[in-house]
């Protein structure tokens, strides 16, 4: 950990997790504040809000095609294949509305979760690194990598220890990226200057956000339900499963999303 806060090292990676709401009590990892007087959120106009439609149109993404394609292959071959076996265990679309508002995030480049009013409703996973990289899922694997210090809660084991249920220091990110209910994701990466990562100043990080919804990591909740895949699928998906999951009757729309 002495070694992330120092920028002389290279090649590290550290990532943070929040889901925060009103109403009901969530995880909140919050390790260090920011002032954010200076976010500035993007506005969707309503050409923005049919981007996704219009296959002539152009504008900057915050993230490959081939980047978005590996992320959201890599959270459902981790969903399709948690142990204990899940029974409610939703397949994820790519969400462009998650994207755009991951972009808005990320561009701001302060190492902390946000925009508060937007995690009301989404969950929030966040890497950063500095140095070279070869692939976007470096700054991914390590959310699955937690699942190493993670023991599946079964009911009796869940309140309210439940998602924290870890023997390392960080579970959270693992536990929303197989929440089974968390069946969208937008992500956005943006290369960031001078970038405040815990108290030291990276001079070039990469920057990785990713947006959920519905959030997951309630508190006093198991990320899903055990159980023979597919058994216990919302009756949205009439019946419908694929490689263990809830297979939903329409495509993502990441087909759209970079035309």
């Amino acid at each position: 950990m002495d070694k992330m806060k120092n920028p002389r090292f290279s090649n590290y990676v550290v990532l943070f997790f929040i889901a925060s709401g009103a109403g009901a009590v969530v995880v909140n990892s919050t390790t260090s504040s920011t002032d954010k007087s200076n976010i500035t959120l993007l506005k969707e106009s309503s050409r923005d809000q049919l981007s996704a439609f219009a296959p002539k149109s152009r504008r900057k993404r915050y993230i490959s095609h081939n980047d978005m394609i590996s992320i959201l292959d890599y959270h459902n071959k981790v969903r399709a294949n948690v142990f204990p076996p899940a029974a409610n265990m939703e397949y994820m679309l790519w969400d462009d509305g998650l994207a755009r508002s991951a972009e808005a995030w990320a561009a701001t480049c302060i190492w902390d979760h946000g925009p508060q009013y937007l995690l009301r409703y989404l969950g929030q996973n966040l890497s950063v690194r500095t140095g070279n990289y070869r692939s976007i899922l470096q700054l991914v694997k390590p959310w699955y990598d937690e699942v190493n210090d993670y023991v599946f809660p079964y009911p009796r084991d869940c309140n309210p220890r439940c998602p924290l249920r870890c023997y390392g220091p960080m579970c959270t990110h693992y536990t929303q990226m197989v929440w089974a209910t968390s069946n969208r994701v937008g992500c956005a990466i943006q290369t960031c200057y001078n970038m405040l990562v815990w108290g030291a100043v990276w001079r070039q990080a990469t920057y990785l956000v990713c947006n959920y919804s519905p959030k997951g990591n309630w508190i006093g909740e198991a990320p899903y339900r055990v159980g023979v895949p597919c058994s216990a699928c919302p009756p949205s998906y009439g019946g419908a499963c694929s490689n263990n999951q809830c297979y939903p009757g329409v495509s993502s729309n990441y087909l759209y999303w970079f035309k």
